[in-house]
């Protein structure tokens, strides 16, 4: 029993099972992104799955978390460097093969990592929860990303532009909004 006389959550559960097999199946979609020099349309839809099932990992994990109250530090610190990872990965990858620009990527990836340490900068005033729109940010990124990775053909270079232009800009004005949130909540703390 902990302090508050709650059963203490087994770091070995569901929820951190699926979050740690997203962090392992990183790699392998690495290997098959990059197979055959990239352009196979069989590995490509192949990395396409793998990517697919991990993102799915991703909302399973946190539903299951919660719902059978499975939430542990472990979990909280581990599921957002196995998404970070994840999309960081297959951004990487996706540049790297010459498949989406660099720049989008550095968009996301800025963004990415300015959230996780504005979220360390003001742990001890309190949390900065997820956002619905950062909810819908994490969407739209892994959609863009899946139809970057599929051999599509040219046929789908404007939904691919559409959808990929529609999580830039909740990247960006997500990534705004956690600054603000950051602000005041230091600012509260300050003034306790």
């Amino acid at each position: 029993m902990t302090a508050e006389g709650q059963a203490q959550v087994p770091v070995l559960n569901l929820a951190n099972v699926l979050t740690v097999s997203r962090l392992l199946l990183v790699p392998v979609f690495l290997v098959a992104l990059f197979w055959a020099d990239g352009h196979d349309d069989l590995w490509r839809w192949i990395a396409t799955a793998v990517f697919v099932l991990a993102s799915v990992t991703d909302r399973i994990d946190g539903e299951v978390a919660r719902r059978r109250g499975l939430v542990t530090d472990f979990g909280k610190i581990a599921d957002p460097i196995a998404d970070k990872a994840l999309t960081g990965a297959a951004l990487v990858g996706l540049s790297l093969l010459g498949d989406l620009w660099w720049w989008a990527t550095w968009v996301i990836i800025v963004r990415e990592l300015g959230v996780t340490l504005l979220r360390f900068w003001v742990i001890r005033h309190g949390v900065i929860a997820a956002s619905h729109g950062g909810k819908i940010k994490t969407l739209l990124q892994a959609i863009a990303i899946g139809l970057y990775l599929m051999p599509l053909g040219s046929w789908a270079d404007i939904p691919r532009w559409v959808v990929l232009g529609a999580a830039l800009l909740a990247t960006v004005v997500t990534g705004l909004d956690y600054v603000v949130r950051a602000l005041r909540l230091r600012a509260a703390g300050a003034q306790r």
